[in-house]
């Protein structure tokens, strides 16, 4: 029976068990018995889903690997904001570099042509970025939380925030190691020789299977959703607070803050993160919900979801990655400073030429004045040669004495 729908373990829609769900007897019975199996094909859907990935792909590098260097910018002391946000792009330069070439280049080829090694590596990178890129965006979640509840503890956010990075990317290597034991290559040779990387034989039972998709789908997205709700609903409830103990503040203290009694700059990053989640839970909500239905209900999702709407859910959960860095650009304060010192840089050096310029006239000008000045005295000497010698007896006596 065909399978075009990936198991959500794999990470993707690609037509994984496209033999059967069954034995290879099985496969082989069914098909002697004229009930001839149905090999994936490059359709026109994965063709528009792998423009689309590789649209997706380009534009992701070039927005990440820009926000990294940007963020990489400011010097061996770096915020631990910067760092987080760093740590998000690498996990997105991961789905871009790992997840979206494999998928395209694996609807290309319809068959796994890469080898074993190479099944069992790959399954487990893709899974290390989904997974990094969940975990990273609930760290961000969590210290944004102790940002707004403990604003004097920056000290402790910093330190707090490194070990929450170094659990999240040693969670994410741990948890996606099973895919290098349940993946591997299987061949078919009913009704012709199809090979694809699968975890085909790795369970004895098929709820076991269920009972591993349902294990990474709560980890890898319940279990963070749930985090993060707790941590902004958490967040709102401390700034809704703030804001009813609002009109106690001085006017000055109004200037400087926002309403809510808490600096624009880190208002401004807590936006930005709500952002970076909120993109993160709509695209990839959908998709995750149809892996969900498929496990608990295989026959009727397959009966119900075309496949072109698999390859749409799929796609839009990748656009999470250039998301995130134009995020990062719309609400970060670095790129805004760039700009606006590049801008008071032109300005001064207009302003100091106008200056120069101003002055030079002034000079200019002074010094005209002078000499017509110096003119008109020795004008006026030259035709008064009377007085000008009496004037200057008078002067040589006084040098005398």
């Amino acid at each position: 029976r065909s399978n075009n729908f990936m198991m959500f373990d794999q990470l993707t829609d690609q037509t994984l068990n496209s033999s059967c769900q069954g034995s290879a007897l099985d496969c082989n019975k069914s098909a002697d018995d004229g009930d001839a199996l149905q090999l994936p094909t490059f359709s026109t859907a994965a063709k528009v889903r792998v423009i689309i990935t590789f649209t997706l792909c380009a534009v992701s590098a070039v927005c990440n690997l820009l926000v990294l260097w940007a963020a990489g910018k400011g010097g061996k002391r770096k915020s631990h904001v910067r760092i987080l946000i760093m740590n998000l792009t690498v996990a997105d330069l991961l789905v871009t570099f790992i997840v979206m070439p494999v998928d395209a280049a694996w609807n290309i080829t319809v068959q796994w042509q890469a080898g074993d090694a190479a099944c069992r590596l790959l399954m487990f990178m893709k899974l290390v970025a989904m997974y990094s890129c969940a975990f990273v965006t609930v760290v961000i979640s969590l210290d944004r939380q102790s940002a707004i509840l403990n604003p004097l503890g920056i000290t402790e956010a910093k330190r707090k925030s490194k070990i929450m990075l170094s659990v999240a990317w040693s969670m994410s290597v741990v948890l996606s190691l099973p895919q290098m034991f349940i993946f591997h290559n299987v061949t078919i040779t009913v009704p012709e020789n199809f090979t694809q990387c699968t975890t085909h034989g790795s369970f004895v039972h098929r709820w076991q299977e269920t009972l591993y998709n349902m294990f990474t789908f709560t980890c890898l997205f319940l279990l963070p959703l749930v985090i993060m709700i707790f941590c902004y609903a958490r967040i709102l409830i401390e700034i809704s607070s703030r804001m009813a103990q609002s009109n106690i503040l001085s006017r000055d203290v109004h200037l400087r803050r926002s309403h809510s009694n808490i600096p624009k700059a880190r208002m401004r990053t807590l936006k930005m993160s709500i952002v970076i989640v909120t993109s993160f839970i709509i695209c990839w909500t959908p998709y995750y919900l149809l892996g969900l239905w498929y496990w608990l209900f295989p026959e009727r999702m397959e009966e119900t979801v075309s496949h072109s709407l698999t390859h749409m859910l799929f796609i839009f959960g990748l656009f999470n990655a250039c998301l995130d860095p134009i995020t990062y650009g719309l609400f970060t304060i670095h790129f805004h400073q760039g700009l606006r010192r590049r801008r008071q840089d032109s300005n001064t050096r207009t302003e100091l030429e106008n200056d120069t310029c101003l002055r030079q006239m002034s000079c200019l000008s002074s010094h005209r004045q002078f000499v017509s000045r110096s003119g008109s005295k020795r004008a006026e000497e030259v035709n008064d040669n009377g007085d000008s010698k009496k004037a200057s007896t008078p002067n040589i006596l006084v040098s005398k004495i």
